[in-house]
């Protein structure tokens, strides 16, 4: 067994009182998949942060194979010291590394390079900072949080890059989806120890249960030795004393073992604070368009959202999501059209930015608002620490700051200031951000008991096929067509995901008057993108590489004692073979096909 890339070797880390990690150790071989899970709080981050070398644990080795090459990908990467986003990329590639890589994936990811890093959105500086681990080709990724603030179209292209990848990965992530595409191997930290197993993570949730439930068993039945124990004190001494001894030094162990037992730390208890029943119809747009300039947001577009709908909005970033529910909820006027809002709506919101949350407010401010020790929850009033502890805050963090919140703990802050406004219509804008996969499932029950209407914006694909009755999704030109289900009942119907430009295509071709069909298209002057020109100057050189590795496999195989002689070698061989044909011919293909468009461009 070839032995692992990175290794972690008795990590153990305390923060403050009760320690983050105690004793955790993690391996990653060549290939793995792993993904790394705990509850918010448990260390994951910190954990990752160690396997990057980037913190120094209180006890415990690090060790990386010389030339492992390891890339990091935090949750707030640091963009400020590069000019633009190309140069931040190329700064993470070696002198040896190919240049052009660096463009390539910017533009793969919707970036020209030329952006300012200190006026990119949270989208932009995780899509820069993607190209910038992905870029070298690294031997080791980990990545923690990946898609947070990356749209459905990016996620879905990331997927695909990182199933291709020969590289190792560790990812933290609380998109459910991404988890069971890409993991083989799990591993929970949880209560400061690391349980590695070796199922992907759609497997890994019924064998934790099964662990916990096991994990409850045994401290019953500790329980129970100990009270058997403290009867036997109790009734009296009258065995030998050297046997008297032994006992009571055994109870000693079971009692300390008992004290330093960490139970699982509880779910959130999170409710919503219901207002008085809304009429049945909550929402009805007539005809409403919304345009910035000559940029439309939203065309001709006629909706009705009835009491107890749960309506998803998806699509890329900048597609006017949040601009919709602005004119849905009337805090923005529409440029042409009407929205009527029914009768005795209460509304709550959650933005999915953290701006409205002033980092100096300590825990018990940004609850209260500033306004005494309590919070009302439905016209009910509860003290503040009560109210802490059912979204999982210790009483002791009462006083602390915001600014030194965990983006979990932020996330379910957040939560609680929207889900104590009372309200019979919710609106949430990516509400699942930085929620560990627990908390998800509790919002998700609280969702689905909740009798009002919700209003929904998320990139997380299995959340919204839980939660939402219909899903709205923009088809281009300020279009908006509504699906019933969710998101994979939306693909289904719509025959295609959010990045394919055919559905746009389509629909932009059906709004057309019949007249105009028979016009000639107009004449669109065609050129070859910054990656084409890269390709064609390119792929000669790789193709005579390819042929000149096939030629050498061949010969090996043309050993006629080689098969007898080492089984296991031929076959690797014939494997690598297959693969190089696969890519020789891949390559000739697209060869061809560009080509051809630059003599067609060229005339």
């Amino acid at each position: 067994m070839a032995p692992p890339l990175l290794q972690l070797t008795d990590i153990a880390l305390t923060f403050g009182g009760t320690p983050l990690l105690t004793g955790v150790d993690l391996a990653v071989g060549a290939g793995e998949r792993i993904c790394l899970v705990g509850r918010n709080g448990s260390g994951k981050s910190t954990l990752l942060r160690i396997a990057a070398g980037l913190v120094q644990p209180d006890r415990g080795s690090r060790f990386v194979q010389p030339g492992a090459l390891v890339r990091y990908l935090p949750q707030e990467p640091d963009l400020s010291q590069y000019p633009t986003t190309l140069a931040y990329v190329e700064a993470g590639l070696a002198a040896s590394d190919d240049p052009h890589r660096a463009r390539h994936l910017l533009e793969d990811l919707g970036l020209t390079g030329d952006e300012d890093p200190a006026h990119l959105s949270g989208g932009e500086a995780r899509r820069a900072a993607l190209a910038h681990v992905l870029a070298p080709e690294p031997q080791i990724l980990l990545l923690d949080e990946p898609t947070n603030h990356l749209d459905l179209p990016a996620i879905e292209w990331l997927e695909g890059r990182l199933a291709q990848s020969r590289a190792a990965m560790v990812i933290i992530s609380h998109d459910r989806r991404f988890l069971e595409k890409l993991s083989r191997t799990t591993v929970w930290l949880d209560r400061g120890t690391a349980r590695r197993v070796e199922l992907p993570f759609s497997a890994f949730e019924d064998w934790r249960d099964q662990e916990l439930a096991e994990d409850e068993v045994r401290q019953h039945k500790l329980d129970r030795k100990i009270v058997a124990e403290e009867h036997w004190v109790h009734g009296g001494v009258t065995a030998r004393r050297k046997r008297n001894v032994r006992r009571m030094a055994e109870l000693r162990k079971l009692r300390q073992q008992r004290r330093e037992y960490r139970a699982v730390q509880g779910k959130a208890t999170l409710s919503v604070a219901e207002a008085e029943t809304s009429s049945s119809l909550v929402i009805e747009a007539k005809g409403i368009s919304k345009s910035f300039g000559d940029h439309v947001i939203v065309r001709n577009l006629s909706l009705k959202l009835m009491r107890g709908d749960r309506l998803g909005i998806v699509g890329p970033n900048g597609s006017g999501k949040t601009t919709l529910v602005s004119l849905l909820t009337g805090t923005l006027q529409p440029d042409a059209g009407e929205v009527r809002l029914g009768a005795n709506i209460e509304m709550a919101t959650l933005d999915q930015g953290r701006e409205s949350l002033d980092p100096t407010w300590t825990l018990s401010e940004a609850l209260t608002r500033g306004r005494g020790d309590t919070v009302s929850i439905g016209g009910e009033r509860k003290h503040v620490v009560a109210y802490m502890k059912d979204f999982l805050f210790a009483p002791e963090q009462r006083l602390t700051p915001i600014r030194a919140l965990s983006g979990g703990e932020r996330g379910r802050l957040m939560l609680a200031r929207a889900l104590a406004t009372p309200s019979n219509l919710l609106v949430l804008d990516e509400p699942t951000n930085d929620l560990d996969l627990e908390t998800l499932d509790v919002l998700e029950d609280v969702l689905a008991d909740y009798k009002g209407t919700v209003l929904l914006i998320s990139h997380d694909r299995d959340f919204l096929d839980r939660v939402v009755t219909s899903v709205i999704v923009p088809e281009g030109s300020g279009c908006w067509t509504e699906y019933a289900g969710g998101y994979q009942d939306m693909l289904a119907q719509r025959g295609a995901d959010l990045a394919r430009r055919e559905v746009r295509a389509k629909a932009a071709t059906e709004e057309k008057p019949a007249k105009a069909a028979d016009a000639a298209p107009p004449t669109v002057k065609r050129r070859l993108s910054f990656k084409d020109k890269h390709a064609l100057e390119t792929l000669p050189g790789e193709i005579a590489a390819l042929e000149a590795k096939q030629k050498a496999l061949s010969r090996m195989l043309d050993d006629p004692d080689l098969y007898m002689r080492d089984r296991k070698r031929f076959a690797a061989i014939s494997d690598e073979l297959t693969e190089v044909q696969g890519a020789l011919t891949d390559a000739e293909e697209r060869w061809l096909e560009l080509e051809l468009l630059r003599s067609e461009i060229e005339g």
